[in-house]
Order: C-alpha cells, then structure tokens, then sequence
C-alpha cells in the first residue's frame, strides 16, 4: 500500500499537451521580462510626463529590480505555501492588474509604488514556469522545453528596448504597461485551464522562517539598489552607496549563514550539493552578467556616440532575437549527439570571440555593423541558455525542483544587474583613462594635431567662418572629435573585457558531468 502513492507520482502524465503548457506558461514569464527593459527607453518620458527629474523617475526601474530580485529567491517556499498553481496565477492576474494601475498612475510616487507591487508578484512567474516545465517534461524531451524557455528568457531583453521604443515615440509611455493586459488576460485564462500540480507538489502549512526571509530581503534589496543607483550616485564616492553594500554584505552573509543551519530554512541550500546545479549556477550566472550588459551597452553606444533614436538603437538587437530563434533547434539536435560540456564551452568560447569582433568600434560605425556584431554576440548565447539549464537539473532530485529553479533565476538576473553596472562603471572610467592617454597626441608639438586643426580651419573659411574666430572654432571641433574617440575606445574596452571574462569560464565547463541533451549522464 506504501508504495502505491510512489508509484503513481512516478507515473504520472498531464492532463494536457505537455507543449501547450510550456507556451502559455512561458509567454507569462516572457511578458514579465519584457518589462525588466522595456521601462529603460522610456524613462526620459516619465520624466516629462510626471514634471520630474530623470534621477527621480529611474526609481520606477529600481523599486521593480528590488521587488523582483527579493522574491525570486523565495518563490519556492511561496509555491510550497499557496500550491504552485495558485501561486502562479496569484503572480500572474496581480502582475496584470498592477500593469494596468502603473499605466494610471497619476504621479511618480503612485507609479513608484505600482512598480514595486508589479516587481513583487512579476518575481514569481519565472521560477515557477521552470518549475512547471521541469515537472511537465521527463528529463529526454527538457532540452527541447528549455528551447522554448530559452526563447522568452534571451529574445525578451533584446525585444524590450525596441518595443519601448516604438511604443514611447509613437504613442505614450503608458503605453508599455497597458500592453501586458490583454496579454495577462489570456495567460491567467489558459494558464487556470492547462496547468496542474503533480502529486509530490503538496500544498503545506509551513512556519515561516521570519530571520530568513527578513535577511534574504535585506541583503538582495540593498544589493540591487547600489547597482542600480551606484552611477547615478557616483559610486563608493556617496555615502548611501557604501550604506547600501554594507547593508547587502550582511543581509546576504548573513542569510547564507541562517540558511545552513535553520532546521525549516526558507529556502534549501541542499541544492548545491549536486555538482551540476552549482557549476549550472555559475555558468547562468556569467551569461546573465554578458546577455544584460551587452544589450544595454550597444544601444547606449548607438544612442550616446552615434545619436540613433531610442526606436533605431532598439532595432540593433532585434535580428540577434532572430538568430537564437533560429540556434535553438540547431543546438537541441547537437545535444544528442555531443556532451552538453562540451557545448557549454563551445558558447563561451563563441561569445568571446564574438565580444573581441565587437571591440572593433568607430565613430563612423554603420548600422549593419553594429546588427551583425550584436547578433554574434547572442549567436553564442544561443549555445549557452539551454545546455545549462539541462545539466543544472539533470541529477537533482525532483522534489528541490522549486528551491533550486528560484536561485537559479535569482543567480541570473542578480548578475545580470552586476553586469549592466559593471559595464556603465567601466564606460564612465574608461573614457577618463583614455582621455588621459590620448592628451598626450593633443599638442601643438604634435604636426599630426597640427594639421588636423589646420584642416578644419580651411573648411570653416570655407564655410564662412570669420578668419578671427575659425582657429577657436577649429580647436573646438578637434575637442568635440577628442571626447567621441576616448568614448569610443571606453565601450572598445568595455567589449574586450567581457570577452576575456566569457574565455575564462571555458575551462571550468569540463568539471560539468557527461550529460547528455537527454538528461542523462555516467557521472552523478
């Protein structure tokens, strides 16, 4: 009799297609993640649209990340607590409802408000989703399923500026949240329909684990709002921020510690037992850090040096949407047939040469370039999302399912910011450090310099220039030219760092175990 309820969980099918659960539970996470970046072009018109400062209205984006990143590491419990489905579509119909009151908001502090309502209940449907895609599938056909998830997770990021874009220059701000509704709709509709809980997901009454859960929101709360406001806020120079990393390093320290050893922990760190979760966790961890960073930092370029609209920075990265749309297949067959190691480090490998390419910046840069330098980039990527999600849960047991597809979301986006931050703070640093170098080339000791500022003073003569004022003039146009090239040179920079950062990842892909695309190894 004892083994009857056993064999009946290791039995069992959904009700529904296996496919259409994945859709519809990955179109909700994909919608959640559009809004992540879908904000970011369109703060400059909240600013407008609420009379405040740009400063002012980047807190829509920070209250949203600290909601977010704080319930994406307890999603797990949560789902333990309410049932899955039900935590799902509490998620699901909340992030809808909260869209259509940030939509309303009549000034920033509502919107403020709305935003961090939005980030917390947005923070479940990720962890969730791969959840309920890890117990839909049997381990043969996951990499196929992540294939899927795979699409939402990279195309929504390089989907969500051009979107924004469009939606911001053509219509109205609010625009970016009244269009999650109808979507939202449908989601919750067919979600309730198609999605069960599998028999070893019981919903239980739980203690809460208050000491957990309260360090837990310290320490990624205040760590994502120094990331998020450490430029704003000159860094390490601003008591606030070093308020912030104190308050993060002891928050997160502090939870680590609570966490090994609290007998009823929020959150199970038994997780990292299994070799492939943790090595899967570092790997999620350096690609977040390199997908976000490098779909802020070219639309920053195009925007920045080369004065491209939000609308045309934000095309930059479509056609890289496209080529993983088009990898993913290609890839699932691959993982048939090689070892996903070996996979894994053929991505990083792929994507640092793809970031040395990108390195290759000019001020006169073209359009096509910059396309086909962004879709290498996520070319690699292709190659990454999906064998790292198979192994990472290819040999853990089923029931740390929920513990383990929280952090390792939580490790993802938490990077994720690191990398965007990172990358602003090397820009900023950079510029200065070349600025410096470059000076040395700017003196009248210099014929080349001289000869420069003689050319653009015969075209302003040219042009009418008074011959009084065409030297000053000359001189300032020379000045212009030196900022763009040590600006230029810093996002150089910027991409041949992050390539060194993704070769240096490739060694550690072969202490993975010789996993297959079927989920299934000789080392456990």
């Amino acid at each position: 009799m004892n083994g009857e309820p056993t064999a009946h969980a290791a039995a069992w099918e959904p009700s529904h297609n296996r496919w259409a659960i994945a859709i519809v539970v990955t179109f909700a996470a994909f919608m959640e993640i559009l809004d992540t970046t879908i904000v970011n072009v369109a703060l400059p018109h909240i600013a407008g649209g609420m009379s405040t400062s740009f400063d002012e209205a980047t807190w829509t984006l920070t209250s949203y990340l600290v909601a977010n990143g704080i319930v994406l590491t307890i999603s797990g419990w949560l789902a333990t607590v309410f049932g899955r489905k039900r935590y799902f579509l509490i998620c699901l119909s909340m992030f809808t409802v909260c869209s259509f009151f940030c939509g309303t908001a009549g000034n920033l502090s509502e919107l403020v408000i709305f935003r961090l309502l939005q980030g917390f209940f947005g923070g479940g449907l990720q962890p969730t989703q791969q959840a309920i895609i890890l117990d839909t599938f049997p381990p043969s056909q996951r990499a196929a399923a992540f294939g899927v998830t795979a699409i939402a997770t990279i195309v929504a990021p390089v989907l969500g500026p051009t979107l924004g874009g469009v939606l911001t220059d053509w219509y109205n701000w609010r625009w970016i949240f009244f269009i999650n509704i109808p979507v939202g709709i449908a989601a919750v509709f067919f979600a309730s329909i198609l999605v069960e809980d599998p028999p070893w997901i019981k919903r239980q009454s739980t203690t809460i684990d208050y000491l957990g859960l309260a360090l837990i929101a310290l320490g990624l709360g205040c760590l994502q709002v120094m990331l998020d406001r450490g430029e704003t806020d000159d860094w390490f120079d601003s008591s606030f921020i070093r308020l912030m990393a104190l308050m993060a390093g002891l928050g997160v320290l502090g939870a680590i510690g609570w966490l090994l050893i609290a007998k009823k922990p929020v959150v199970n760190l038994d997780v990292f037992k299994d070799k492939n979760f943790a090595m899967g966790s570092v790997f999620i961890s350096a690609t977040g850090g390199v997908l976000y960073a490098g779909a802020v930092v070219i639309p920053q370029f195009a925007q920045t040096v080369i004065g491209y609209t939000a609308t045309w920075a934000g095309l930059i990265l479509s056609p890289g949407g496209i080529a993983v749309i088009i990898l993913i297949p290609i890839v699932a067959q691959l993982s048939k047939i090689l070892q996903t190691r070996f996979i894994i480090a053929g991505g990083f490998f792929i994507m640092g040469s793809a970031f040395i390419f990108s390195s290759r910046l000019a001020p006169n840069i073209d359009f096509n370039t910059l396309v086909l330098m962004r879709a290498a980039q996520t070319a690699g990527l292709a190659f990454l999302f999906v064998p790292i999600s198979t192994v990472a849960f290819a040999t853990l047991p089923r029931e740390l399912n929920g513990d383990a597809t929280a952090l390792f979301t939580m490790f993802r986006n938490v990077f994720g910011s690191v990398g965007i931050s990172l990358a602003s703070a090397m820009i900023i640093e950079r510029t200065q450090i070349n600025q410096s170098y470059l000076a040395q080339w700017a003196s009248p000791f210099h014929q080349p310099f001289n000869e420069l500022i003689a050319a653009y003073q015969r075209t302003l003569l040219a042009m009418g220039q008074a011959a009084s004022a065409a030297h000053d003039v000359a001189m300032g146009r020379v000045y212009q030219v030196y900022l763009a090239q040590a600006e230029v040179l810093a996002y150089s920079d910027v991409f041949f760092f992050t390539a060194l950062v993704a070769f240096a990842v490739v060694p550690f892909c072969f202490f993975l175990s010789d996993v297959k695309g079927s989920g299934r190894g000789g080392v456990h």
